[in-house]
């Protein structure tokens, strides 16, 4: 049975960095006390709340292929898309997570395919978690104006601790600070691999589009100290796509100007969170604002801004906090940047999922 109490030891460890810079003083200014103090409130939040959670991106659609497996292959053409995040800068022990992907819809498997790499750095590489996916996308053409991909996903997991990187409660010395010898016992082993599995469906026409997406199907045991499951997280997202002007062609394009409003719900285990609000396309600029918040409180108001082209796309986002943690911690900052390759020779024309860029 899942045991969160277990879960959370790790997570101490983990909350001691984030404070220990402001410990380890025979001196502690002001402002070194509200900083501790900002830590607190963030341990606990986040010990109920934020444990094993995965890393979340607020570009949704700048990174399909993290969202819902069934995006590969869904431009139908090759693409390469690239993500960063700094998630709040302005503290010690932050968070930044990498991603790279590539995919491309191949007619002889009626479908496509996807190879997606995730690497995670948390507590200033305390914990570092690394991720290589493969992927595969059928398509099914329902009717004339709507289809349907669903898609598996099997993922190799690489995890390791920094453990010369952590400090702990014991070693503190009223004085002189960091200064005693942990009794805490290193893990016999710092790194762990598990194979992890995820599945997808997405659907859509030419002005609607909705997916559900199942990730960490058999929960893997990712602990270093206890037994530690990863939970699944269930996601569901949906939008539509709005002409504000008269279409020039009867297919539509990037300059066509349009309001795109959608929403993002995602659940694993105790925690949930949703985001909703809109994008602009007005070639070749796209812009963005979201509201994202868990059914009990507020989190962050999401604005983006974003070029895009025929050959390229690039977004910048940033994530003003809006909750009781005000923006001490610096908010997120996110980066896309998106590729999209010649496509090679087609014996028939295939539907593409008109969704958002970003």
């Amino acid at each position: 049975m899942y045991n969160l109490t277990k879960k959370i030891v790790l997570f101490k460890k983990l909350f001691v960095i984030l404070c220990s810079k402001y410990l380890n003083m025979t001196k502690i200014s002001s402002s070194r006390v509200k900083k501790l103090i900002f830590c607190i409130i963030t341990f606990v939040s986040a010990s109920n709340l934020a444990v094993a959670q995965d890393p979340a991106f607020s570009q949704f659609y700048a990174n399909p292929l993290y969202l819902n497996p069934a995006f590969a292959g869904s431009v139908v053409c090759p693409r390469l898309i690239m993500n960063y995040r700094n998630q709040w800068p302005s503290i010690s022990g932050t968070f930044v997570t990498y991603n790279a992907s590539y995919d491309q819809h191949f007619d002889k498997i009626s479908g496509g395919i996807g190879i997606l790499v995730n690497a995670d750095r948390a507590g200033e590489g305390t914990i570092s978690t690394t991720s290589f996916s493969g992927i595969y996308s059928y398509r099914l053409e329902v009717s004339r104006t709507f289809s349907i991909n669903a898609a598996l996903q099997a993922t190799y997991v690489d995890r390791r601790l920094a453990w010369e990187k952590l400090t702990f409660g014991d070693q503190i010395d009223a004085k002189f600070g960091f200064v005693n010898q942990t009794m805490e016992k290193e893990p016999g082993k710092l790194s762990k691999g598990y194979l992890d599995f995820s599945t997808g469906v997405v659907g859509y026409s030419e002005n609607f589009y909705a997916g559900v997406a199942i990730s960490h199907l058999t929960e893997p045991e990712e602990g270093f100290v206890t037994i530690h499951k990863l939970p699944m997280k269930f996601t569901a997202h949906a939008g539509a796509i709005i002409d504000l002007k008269k279409r020039k062609h009867k297919t539509r394009g990037l300059d066509d100007i349009t309001i795109s409003p959608n929403i993002l719900y995602q659940q694993q285990l105790h925690f949930n969170q949703i985001n909703y609000g809109f994008y602009v396309n007005w070639l070749p600029f796209v812009s963005g604002v979201w509201f994202r918040q868990n059914f009990q409180n507020a989190d962050a108001m999401i604005f983006l801004i974003g070029i895009q082209q025929s050959s390229f796309k690039i977004g910048y986002s940033y994530d003003l906090t809006v909750s009781k943690l005000t923006n001490i911690t610096g908010g997120a900052h996110e980066v896309s940047f998106a590729l999209q390759l010649r496509c090679p020779a087609k014996k028939k024309r295939i539907r593409t999922i008109n969704c958002p860029s970003f």
